[in-house]
């Protein structure tokens, strides 16, 4: 009898690691899937959120706001894009790091480190459940308000504004992983403040132009202040691919420095806890 020889090389190694990130989202798809009522909540959530900002729009002056393409837009035409990617950055920052220190609490974080699987595969695979539902929620929720409240969107600015939001996900990532990285280490983490200030000075409830001069420049470098104007530009106005390439130029590499700050730390974090005997403890 022949035995057939496994295939080695870099090429089968990331093939198998690959291959595990299903696994990944197959156990949080079941497990969230067990919690429909958390489905429910989020929605009506959504919803209750986005009829607040209706009613605050029906008082605030629109030419007070910044106006895009030819016309003037209502407060809540200019919220809803700030709504949607502050949910982007809520739920994707604090999911990734909520999905690692679960793994803790139940004690299966180490039961993963001792099995043949690499650091980075499980990183992305705490997370890939959300890749997939966070880009999913923050589009069917906005479809669903644009419909409900007859907003006017640049249907050419569609596909330029997802490739904004693909392209900025990932920086919200790396804050998660980084968010985790200090919950790994201090077992308690306030990452809150941070999701606090980039809202704040992202220009995602109100224009940057009622901040002080200094800080509204400083907002400009703002990751998610570049993600919220190309959308509008391009979702509320008559804008295209030439406002959104100019942001993508930035988001891009942030993304990629971010994330990759991201993934060093944790993985400094892991090597300090095994090498302090604390990974198990929370």
């Amino acid at each position: 009898m022949t035995t057939v020889p496994l295939p080695t090389g870099p090429l089968a190694t990331i093939r198998g690691e690959a291959g595990k990130l299903s696994a990944f989202l197959r156990r949080d798809l079941l497990e969230a899937w067990s919690y429909r009522l958390a489905f429910v909540a989020d929605a009506v959530n959504m919803g209750l959120q986005a009829l607040l900002f209706f009613y605050i729009g029906r008082i605030v002056d629109p030419s007070a706001l910044p106006s895009y393409g030819d016309g003037q837009i209502s407060y809540f035409e200019f919220v809803l894009v700030g709504i949607a990617i502050t949910m982007v950055v809520g739920v994707g920052m604090f999911r990734a790091a909520a999905a690692f220190r679960n793994e803790q609490l139940m004690g299966t974080l180490e039961v993963l480190l001792m099995t043949p699987t690499s650091a980075a595969t499980i990183q992305i695979g705490s997370v890939v459940y959300d890749l997939v539902y966070v880009p999913l929620r923050t589009g069917l929720f906005f479809l669903a308000v644009t419909l409900a409240a007859d907003v006017d969107v640049n249907a050419a600015g569609i596909l330029p504004a997802i490739v904004a939001l693909l392209c900025f996900i990932p920086f919200v990532w790396g804050l998660g992983i980084l968010y985790a990285a200090s919950t790994v280490t201090f077992k308690v983490a306030g990452g809150g403040f941070a999701v606090s200030i980039l809202t704040m000075t992202s220009g995602a409830y109100f224009p940057l132009s009622v901040l002080p001069g200094w800080l509204a420049q400083l907002s400009e470098l703002n990751p998610m202040t570049l993600a919220v104007d190309a959308m509008r530009e391009t979702l509320l106005g008559q804008g295209g691919w030439s406002e959104v390439g100019g942001a993508l130029l930035v988001l891009g590499p942030a993304s990629l420095l971010t994330l990759a700050a991201g993934i060093v730390a944790f993985r400094a974090a892991l090597v300090r806890e095994r090498r302090r005997g604390t990974l198990g403890l929370y």
